[in-house]
């Protein structure tokens, strides 16, 4: 580093925002999915500045709306467990990222989310003063509360001195189980600020590693072993074990040891669809007759709407986040609760299992396994008959376009399920041997697909990433940013639209509260969008290959058509005309 000439004239060497970005690289942030805005004239200038010195620094990846900087984070850190940073402007580029950060919290998906403030001086009385209208309206009493209640740890940067630790701490934080976002906000003023380069401690990744789940009590192992051995109905209900693979596997393992049912309801993270003891999405009929069902990272098991469980089921909650703090009304039953990584702890229970099994729980567990191949062979073909129906012009039977495509991906590729009404024939229809290959969003905010497609893109640039929504999805995936990015950074991914024509699930919801109601009978459910549109031109407005689709028949030619492009280094788009709403 340039710092005797600086010594021997004592002025600092380098400004906040240069170790900064130094402190990002240490912290290891890979890319930066930026939305720029006046507040980051500091960083901006750095970042020349550190490429004129050859320094390193992250990647930079410029996102035409922030809710794609967020969303792609998401996406980059499920394929790496590593969270990225997401820097916007102010209250108002925060206040754009707020879907993403719900989505990212619920998904326990890690982020560096960073934003600037208004600057704090107003007369030029420091470098970076205020010198702009917005810098005047842009100054909320509390710009942290725009993301609050989806953040881990949040702090604004009191002095560059400290711009180290504050990131190593936001790095610890975000990367603690369960992991989630963190936010830091920085004035210009504080980005200006310069500090000789002995004055800006390191914080090594060796002595600020962030906390994994451990082990459960062996006590509780023993317990809840003990109600296996005598269980007649087990069931075992998931939703994001498949976030780590041996989770996946310590599953499968357990299942087929014991014969125990595998449900992987409301899912947010795969596990393998092909074990044995797989018996499908929704455990609902299952719930009632079980008389022990263990809970493995799960949020929503069943919706107690519709099901009624039973007050003498055993029921063992095994998750990182046991108690859901986050939500305020959390109360499905759980008789044992161990926190820690479900992989681990599920281990622990088929070693203790093994050692207490008898020959009649052994002969039990073995009936389990014959009567749940039957069921899955059941499930398979309710599928195939399902996909069996093309459907005709002008509306396609989403079931039957989802089986095509099935026959057409790889085991290693990616499906980002935002389908939402669509949802289930992505999931029945497209096989899926390894874990964490369909995802979808733990949290409610529609617009995620094409986000988190770009960003496990541009991770794992070797794979097929297909991102499924329906219209009403597309409009709140902001396209137009989404193929820009594709366009911009050469990430191609596969976009198919399911056109319903308008907002199913607003239409479901009424007609779930009104059965018979007003809406009913006139028909008027506020849910249609505008009609005849062409998603296809938004496409192909960034370079994109774009296929309308109407004709069943057109179906496997179609989804060949947009894959070869894709895999040629292309983004595509299928506008698939599917059964209405």
């Amino acid at each position: 580093m340039e710092t005797s000439a600086a010594r021997k004239t004592n002025v600092p060497e380098f400004a906040t925002a240069y170790y900064f970005l130094e402190g990002l690289n240490e912290i290891g942030i890979d890319y930066l999915f930026c939305n720029f805005g006046t507040d980051h004239a500091p960083i901006i200038d750095e970042m020349a500045h550190r490429k004129r010195r050859g320094e390193p620094m992250p990647g930079v990846v410029r996102c035409p709306h922030e809710n794609t900087a967020a969303h792609m984070a998401a996406g980059y850190a499920l394929m790496t467990g590593r969270g990225q940073g997401v820097l916007v402007h102010v209250d108002v580029g925060t206040a754009n990222t707020a879907n993403g950060m719900h989505n990212l919290f619920r998904s326990r998906i890690p982020a560096l989310l960073m934003a600037g403030k208004a600057p704090y001086t107003v007369n030029d009385e420091l470098v970076g003063s205020r010198d702009t209208y917005v810098h005047f309206v842009q100054e909320p009493f509390d710009q942290a509360s725009l993301v609050r209640p989806y953040l881990k740890w949040e702090w604004t940067l009191p002095s560059g001195v400290v711009v180290k630790e504050a990131l190593r701490r936001a790095h610890s934080v975000m990367q603690s189980e369960p992991r989630g976002p963190v936010y830091l906000m920085m004035q210009r003023e504080t980005l200006t600020q310069h500090w000789r380069a002995d004055e800006i401690r390191r914080y090594p990744s060796d002595q600020f590693t962030p906390s994994s789940g451990g082990a459960a009590d062996p006590k509780l192992v023993s317990q809840l072993a003990d109600k296996l051995l005598a269980a007649e109905q087990p069931i075992l209900i998931t939703g994001y074990a498949g976030r780590h693979a041996h989770a996946s596997r310590a599953i499968d393992a357990l299942a087929q040891f014991a014969g125990i049912a595998i449900y992987e309801v409301n899912m947010t993270n795969n596990i393998s669809h092909t074990s044995p003891c797989f018996a499908g999405f929704s455990a609902d009929k299952a719930v009632p007759q079980a008389d022990v069902g263990l809970l493995v990272d799960v949020d929503v098991p069943w919706f107690p709407s519709d099901v009624q469980a039973n007050d003498k089921t055993f029921w063992a909650h095994i998750d990182i986040d046991i108690l859901k703090p986050g939500s305020p009304m959390w109360t499905f039953p759980g008789n044992v609760r161990m926190q820690g990584d479900s992989g681990r702890i599920l281990e622990q229970l088929l070693e203790e299992l093994k050692a207490k099994a008898t020959p009649k729980f052994k002969e039990a567990a073995a009936a389990r396994m014959a009567r749940l191949k039957d069921l899955r062979e059941e499930r398979h073909a309710h599928a195939a008959k399902l996909a069996a129906d093309k459907g005709k012009a002008g509306a396609v039977n989403p079931h039957y376009l989802m089986a095509e495509l099935g026959k057409l991906i790889e085991a290693e590729d990616m499906i980002f399920n935002e389908g939402i009404t669509n949802a289930a024939p992505a999931l029945m229809q497209i096989p899926r041997p390894l874990p964490n290959t369909t995802v979808r969003a733990g949290g409610g905010g529609l617009g995620w697909s094409g986000g988190y497609a770009l960003g496990a893109k541009l991770a794992a640039p070797d794979r097929l990433m297909v991102q499924i929504c329906g219209d009403g999805g597309f409009y709140f995936n902001n396209p137009t940013s989404v193929f820009a990015v594709a366009h911009h950074y050469k990430l191609p991914i596969f976009t198919i639209v399911l056109d319903n024509t308008g907002w199913n699930a607003v239409k479901q919801s009424t007609l779930r509260v009104y059965p018979e109601g007003e809406a009913k009978s006139s028909n008027t459910f506020e849910s249609e969008l505008a009609p005849d549109v062409h998603f296809t031109k938004v496409a192909e407005g960034f370079g994109a290959y774009a296929e309308e689709l109407t004709d069943p028949a057109q179906a496997p030619a179609a989804l060949e058509r947009c894959i070869k492009a894709v895999r040629g280094g292309r983004a595509a788009l299928l506008h698939a005309r599917v059964t209405k709403m």
